[in-house]
């Protein structure tokens, strides 16, 4: 990835292929929607600069999941001062009444609801193993050891059922 040509492939295909799984975690880190697409520009440009140290391809997923959680905790510190009320976060689902898709959206909001209340290191693993990534591909992420995503994981989900089980 030496040039800029290359650079703008490679980062179209990432828009391309992680842009909403991009989108959904700055969603779980900001509530308000204008917010929430600054969170994602920023962590698009991050990518962006990042993309000519990118080593091994086959690294890639965690590369950018690491860049997005990391300036989403930086969003978060700048301002969690400021933080306004919860808006749905909007999920696909394939539902056929209005009944179901409103159900969904209910579920939807309120387990969003639920992992802004978890602390951030188990925010993190969470919103990762919700998009599908491995122990292993996270614990690459955010820098931890395979065993120490398992605990977290572990507690993150107890604390999700309590607060779930409590509202």
């Amino acid at each position: 990835m030496k040039t800029d040509a290359i650079n703008m492939r490679e980062f179209e295909r990432i828009v391309r292929d992680f842009g909403p799984r991009l989108a959904r975690i700055a969603a779980s880190y900001e509530a308000d929607r204008s917010l929430q697409e600054d969170l994602l520009q920023d962590i698009m440009l991050a990518i962006y600069r990042a993309l000519p140290s990118l080593e091994k391809q086959e690294s890639l997923a965690p590369f950018i999941f690491r860049i997005a959680h990391n300036r989403s905790v930086s969003h978060v510190t700048k301002v969690v001062g400021a933080r306004r009320q919860l808006d749905p976060h909007e999920m696909e689902h394939e539902t056929t009444t209005p009944e179901q898709l409103l159900l969904a959206k209910q579920r939807s909001s309120r387990l969003v609801a639920a992992l802004r209340r978890l602390p951030l290191p188990y925010r993190q693993v969470m919103t990762l193993l919700l998009e599908d990534l491995s122990y292993a591909e996270i614990a690459e992420a955010l820098g931890l050891s395979l065993s120490n995503v398992g605990v977290r994981v572990n507690r993150s989900k107890a604390q999700l059922k309590a607060i779930l089980n409590g509202d």
